[in-house]
């Protein structure tokens, strides 16, 4: 890629947009890195004002462009040490069905339409292996269209990120 195409800072590269601007994109990268720095702050890093850089967080949100700012939990330190990873086939007519329930779920934690072998993509949080089988057993399995069901359990988490790579 040329180097106009992306912003670089601490190793982090930031896509070039065509509905953002560069200071659009240094918020971006800053909010990313940590949602809770102030708008003084943040102005002095990139040199606006207080203001300004509240009118454009405001702008931004209004053209959800930000989502959400959000907190990332660590669920083992909160008593959640079973992650899984799941892939479910359902009959298409209840695809739509299905993940709205899944979307009730609290366990529950991601949850994609994907193509390929399965049909669902989901990512879920419990506390352990019988509380992940209850699930399964009690909800998941239970639900109309599910015609197949494979789990995956993660070892170890190297990296994980919350929202796009910016």
């Amino acid at each position: 890629m040329s180097e106009d195409f992306y912003v670089k800072k601490n190793s982090t590269e930031i896509p070039l947009m065509h509905s953002l601007d560069e200071i659009d994109r240094k918020i971006l990268l800053a909010l990313h890195q940590n949602s809770r720095i102030s708008y003084t702050d943040l102005g002095q890093q990139i040199g606006l004002s207080r203001v300004a850089v509240q009118a454009r967080i405001n702008a931004l949100a209004e053209k959800e462009i930000i989502e959400r700012f959000t907190v990332v939990i660590n669920p083992v330190k909160v008593g959640l040490s079973v992650s899984a990873f799941f892939n479910v086939d359902i009959e298409p007519m209840y695809l739509d069905e299905v993940a709205e329930r899944l979307d009730q779920e609290p366990a529950v934690t991601s949850l994609y339409h994907m193509t390929g072998p399965s049909t669902l993509h989901m990512h879920g949080i419990f506390a352990d292996m019988e509380e992940m089988e209850q699930f399964l057993l009690e909800k998941l399995y239970k639900m109309p269209g599910i015609v197949k069901v494979e789990s995956q359990l993660l070892l170890k988490r190297y990296k994980s990120r919350m929202g796009m790579r910016l």
